[in-house]
């Protein structure tokens, strides 16, 4: 024990020393990712801009993780998430724009997918057939920021704010307008349609056009816009007249516009009159019509040809068409007659109707009722008149019928009733008729007897000249004949007779010239008839050549 307690206090206490941490390499590689991880996720935090959705009817060409959002072919965010909508009847596009894209989550702001489009003229996206769709923005003016939007499913009918004027115009159909169409001025292009779209209520059409700049400063209050699609042929006194602007007009149609010119005193267009789309250039460079009037036309005659839309002439000028045509029944007579109703402007008449109504009078129903009822009284009638020998369409012809009767004019009937006449074609129909009827009375029966009696007459008498007069005639030639032949060998050159007759002839000038020496002489000494030729004197000198004494 007393050993063991020796040994115990032999040994000295162990000293322990605390060991000091080193780090070691191995941790200096993940402390590094870990601090550049941090700085990508602040820096992504700091550059990470609003989450938006965006609803579409369809996920057509869009991916999660691919399909980029754009504005200005710039990158803007990318798509990460399509889901449908709780009524499944569109999708949701879930997008995260960046820090620069953060002006595209305003309020006002359209999204549409950018696809291949293809039209007359005109083609769009393109490029997307090899990068494939993306998602365009167009913010607008709005600072509201918005989260949830609603996608359009056609692009925008105008983009970035361009250099020039966009213009909407009004028109009651289309036509052969479409979209892309161009817009000519003086036949060069200067801008194109760029939307089209029904209006509100089914009453029409609005077309929005773009004129680029600087042409855009040729559109102003007297500008008229109109229709210059397809080709347009005229027939008129110099021959047949083609018009087009170009052949992409033939194809997707155009329109041209054009400064109207003054009007005449007196007149003013609306200031929206430039926003109507007319039919022509003779439409669109008119004058204004002023306000319509109604007038009806009673017609106890078949119409047939005259249809709704047909021109209604005043002497040969168009001043209106047919609005409406009903079929009425006269209880007396027990006839069908036919109502016509047309519309017609009388401001067509030009200096006609300013030399008719009074300066400055006012245009109203009792001033139109006085002018037609002076009309009817000089004979004004509608008749209803063929348009052309081709077509048996009719129009209504306003016109002063000579040898007219009176008529009952009621100034007080709304609308105005224009009294009528039948139409040209009747009248020719009746006539016809009238020469049926007097061919049917004749007594055909017996002109065709006695006919028939002279035929066989002429048919005998043809037969006696054939078996008798013919061969006598054939005689009398030939004897004809043999008389020439000797009256031609008496007249030849050498016969014995042609001496004689050239002697004999020498003696008649022989003979004449001394009638007219005996005449010359007596005209100058006419009492030589009764006295006699004095003598005659001695005389030296030499005789004229011509002798003026009787032989």
């Amino acid at each position: 024990m007393a050993e063991d307690r020796h040994v115990d206090r032999a040994l000295p206490a162990p000293l322990i020393k605390a060991r000091r941490w080193v780090p070691s390499l191995v941790w200096v590689v993940p402390i590094i990712a870990a601090l550049v991880g941090l700085s990508l996720l602040i820096n992504t935090w700091r550059a990470a801009g609003p989450r938006i959705t965006i609803s579409f009817q369809t996920a057509e060409g869009l991916e999660v993780g691919k399909t980029l959002v754009k504005y200005r072919d710039v990158t803007i965010g990318h798509v990460t998430a399509i889901t449908l909508s709780a009524d499944q009847k569109s999708v949701i596009v879930t997008a995260d724009l960046a820090k620069s894209g953060l002006i595209a989550a305003s309020y006002d702001t359209q999204f549409w997918v950018v696809r291949p489009r293809f039209g007359v003229g005109w083609v769009s996206g393109l490029d997307t057939l090899l990068s494939g769709a993306f998602i365009s923005a167009e913010p607008g003016e709005s600072k509201v920021p918005r989260r949830e939007f609603v996608g359009l499913e056609d692009p925008p009918p105008l983009l970035h704010a361009r250099e020039g004027k966009p213009i909407t115009l009004h028109a009651r159909d289309l036509g052969s307008v479409s979209l892309g169409a161009p817009v000519y001025f003086r036949h060069l292009q200067v801008g194109r349609i760029i939307d089209e779209k029904l209006n509100a209520d089914g009453s029409g059409v609005q077309l929005m056009l773009f004129i680029n700049a600087p042409y855009d400063r040729f559109v102003s209050e007297s500008t008229r816009f109109w229709n210059v699609s397809g080709v347009e042929v005229s027939l008129g006194a110099n021959g047949m007249n083609v018009k087009t602007q170009s052949l992409m007009a033939v194809l997707a149609g155009g329109i041209a516009f054009g400064t109207a010119p003054p009007l005449p005193t007196g007149l003013s267009m609306p200031a929206s009159a430039h926003l109507l789309l007319y039919k022509d250039e003779a439409a669109a460079m008119a004058p204004p019509d002023g306000d319509p009037h109604y007038v009806r036309m009673r017609f106890d005659q078949s119409l047939r040809g005259l249809a709704v839309g047909a021109p209604v002439e005043f002497v040969g000028v168009n001043i209106g068409s047919v609005h409406s045509i009903d079929l009425d029944y006269d209880v007396k007579n027990r006839r069908f007659p036919v109502i016509v109703t047309a519309q017609i402007y009388p401001r067509r008449m030009g200096k006609a109707y300013d030399a008719l109504v009074e300066e400055g009078a006012a245009e109203n129903e009792e001033k139109m009722a006085q002018l037609v009822g002076e009309l009817v009284a000089r004979g004004l009638r509608a008749q209803p008149r063929a348009g052309s020998l081709l077509t048996p369409q009719l129009y209504l012809a306003l016109d002063f019928i000579p040898g007219a009767g009176k008529v009952h004019y009621n100034a007080a009937a709304r609308p105005l009733e224009i009294p009528t006449i039948p139409g040209s074609i009747d009248e020719l129909q009746l006539k016809l008729a009238n020469i049926v009827n007097k061919i049917d009375a004749l007594p055909l029966g017996d002109l065709a007897r006695h006919l028939d009696s002279d035929l066989v007459g002429l048919h005998d008498t043809f037969g006696r000249v054939n078996g008798e007069v013919l061969p006598n005639a054939t005689d009398t030639l030939a004897a004809l004949r043999g008389t020439l032949g000797n009256v031609d060998r008496l007249l030849s050159d050498d016969a014995p007779w042609r001496d004689s007759v050239d002697q004999t002839l020498g003696e008649a000038r022989r003979t004449l010239n001394s009638i007219r020496s005996l005449a010359d002489y007596l005209d100058r000494h006419p009492q030589a008839l009764l006295l006699g030729r004095p003598a005659e004197k001695p005389n030296t000198e030499v005789p004229p050549t011509t002798s003026d004494a009787p032989p």
